[in-house]
């Protein structure tokens, strides 16, 4: 049986939305759940309504989609529409299923929810390990910034959250298990030196020998070292060769 998405549209056009919204009835997969004409009014219809997938004009009055993503965490799968293609690689960047331009085709909109399925249907298998040059777009601290893998110092858990800090200064709150991390970083740079803890092996400055068979371990940028009990500095030891 063929799994039915929950769409929003939003668009500060209100033609632009009854056109779009008569297109996507035609697709017997998709059922719209509401609309919505600028950021605070997407705002609140996503905390009410949870869709699967929304549909996103970028330019509108005051703020625009981008900003929307900014300030919000969105789970639903997110497809662009505008009349502007400049914004093409900046949608790409934000993690969008697909970007669509104004005038919007019924055969290019088909195939953007062929995506939409093709996308689920790779969300079920095994979730791939991040190569240390990627980039992830994460929510920290309520805000999205762009994360680049290898700039990650260290990450320690914080309940359902877990706490992350990069050489470049970001700091702050993720909604990630150490669990998650754990299954994505790649494992020749990143080791877990404590439960609640994972460093980057690349930013490791010195490890020292501290009281009761324990170890600190100092990394460039920080500070506050960490302290690695002897079973996790054999398995760093090994890990570092």
């Amino acid at each position: 049986m063929k799994k039915t998405y929950r769409a929003l549209v939003i668009d500060d056009e209100r033609l632009a939305r009854k056109d779009l919204i008569a297109m996507l009835g035609q697709f017997d997969n998709i059922e719209i759940i509401g609309e919505a004409e600028n950021v605070p009014t997407a705002k609140q219809a996503i905390d009410q309504l949870n869709p699967d997938i929304i549909f996103l004009d970028i330019q509108m009055p005051g703020e625009t989609g981008f900003d929307l993503i900014e300030q919000m965490e969105i789970h639903a799968k997110i497809i662009f529409v505008t009349a502007f293609d400049e914004f093409a690689i900046r949608a790409f960047e934000v993690n969008a299923l697909d970007y669509l331009l104004k005038p919007i085709s019924a055969e290019r909109l088909a195939r953007a929810l062929e995506r939409l399925e093709v996308q689920d249907a790779s969300a079920a298998q095994p979730t791939r390990k991040l190569d240390y040059n990627d980039r992830m777009f994460l929510m920290i601290d309520n805000h999205m910034k762009f994360i680049k893998v290898k700039s990650i110092l260290s990450i320690e858990s914080a309940g359902d959250y877990s706490d992350i800090r990069t050489h470049d200064g970001i700091k702050g709150l993720t909604l990630k298990s150490m669990k998650e991390w754990e299954a994505r970083l790649p494992d020749t740079y990143f080791v877990r030196i404590h439960r609640s803890t994972i460093i980057n092996m690349d930013y490791i400055d010195k490890v020292e020998e501290w009281f009761n068979y324990s170890f600190r371990v100092y990394l460039k940028g920080m500070e506050k070292p960490f302290v690695i009990s002897r079973r996790y500095a054999s398995k760093l030891k090994v890990t570092l060769g």
